[in-house]
């Protein structure tokens, strides 16, 4: 395998004093009719604080989208010339557009953010100055909702992050905006759970991951039962996809943690039992409707059905 070395290192040119070598990296945006929170993300990602990192190029794939998107990116390419815009007549799923993306992209180093989220101001520098450890394959951040758990099904949607932080905590567990080395050509188009399939990839080049909690990154879960349903049927449904295709199992399917974090949520949060056991409850009918899925009907939603109520952070 050829060596993707991206660290930062001392050079001395022309008996000038020493100069920092910076570690640059593409970032690839994927985006579907996100008009309400693109211009929000590009200048979040634009404004980044970086020391030891350097952002090239910020590659924008827009799939199929219907509303002002695209004409937002390329207003807002105009004054950025780091920014450049990549259209799919057709959704083909996000795991084609990040290989599109990997196919455009000059740099080593990628980090992937769907259109929907909103990073925060120092997460590039987190995300990729790991990368200085040559045996790292891929670093993901936390991913924090802006949603009120003031309603059932914004403290599922508070729960559910705040597991995935306790799972990453012990195992790695990847997801929302992640960066890793470009050592495949691409991912397996057919994938619903992108960063779970290059995940799988990274390890099986025998590289490491790496959950940085500090780098925080803003989403937005489901707002109504609904979209909710629809989110987590298509995360199981993709991760059952994941074993048989990919041989690879993510850490929130292994029954021994979940119960290890479980325990822990409810000796934290011990008032929230009332709350917490229906959420058990939603989630085991969403899992058992993905199994339904994926065993009887045979289905793969990779281009996936949008849960409305989560495209809009601000």
């Amino acid at each position: 395998m050829p060596s993707t070395k991206a660290s930062p290192t001392a050079c001395l040119e022309d008996n000038y004093p020493l100069k920092l070598m910076k570690i640059p990296c593409s970032i690839g945006v994927f985006a579907h009719n996100e008009e309400a929170n693109i211009l929000h993300l590009l200048e979040a990602l634009s404004t980044q604080r970086l020391d030891v990192v350097e952002i090239s190029e910020i590659i924008v794939v827009s799939s199929a989208s219907t509303d002002r998107t695209d004409d937002r990116v390329r207003n807002f390419a105009i004054t950025h010339n780091a920014v450049t815009l990549f259209t799919q007549a057709k959704r083909e799923g996000k795991s084609s557009a990040i290989n599109l993306f990997m196919k455009q992209a000059r740099e080593q180093i990628l980090v992937v953010i769907s259109g929907d989220v909103i990073p925060a101001g120092d997460t590039i520098e987190r995300l990729v100055s790991a990368f200085e450890d040559e045996g790292l394959g891929a670093t993901g951040g936390r991913p924090v909702p802006v949603n009120k758990d003031d309603t059932f099904i914004g403290y599922c949607v508070n729960l559910l992050w705040r597991m995935h932080h306790r799972m990453a905590m012990i195992s790695p567990k990847l997801g929302e905006m992640i960066a890793f080395r470009k050592v495949m050509d691409g991912i397996p188009r057919e994938s619903a759970v992108d960063e779970a399939s290059i995940e799988a990839i990274i390890r099986q080049q025998g590289l490491k991951l790496r959950y940085i909690p500090e780098a925080v990154i803003h989403n937005k879960g489901p707002e109504s039962l609904k979209d909710f349903i629809k989110q987590r049927r298509r995360i199981q449904n993709g991760h059952l996809w994941l074993i048989r295709k990919q041989h690879y199992q993510v850490v929130s399917q292994d029954q021994s943690i979940l119960t290890k974090i479980l325990k822990a949520e409810l000796r934290e949060r011990p008032g929230d039992i009332w709350r917490l056991i229906p959420a058990i409850l939603l989630e085991l009918y969403c899992r058992m409707l993905g199994s339904w899925d994926y065993f009887v009907r045979g289905k793969n939603p990779f281009a996936w059905e949008i849960a409305t109520s989560t495209k809009k952070i601000r």
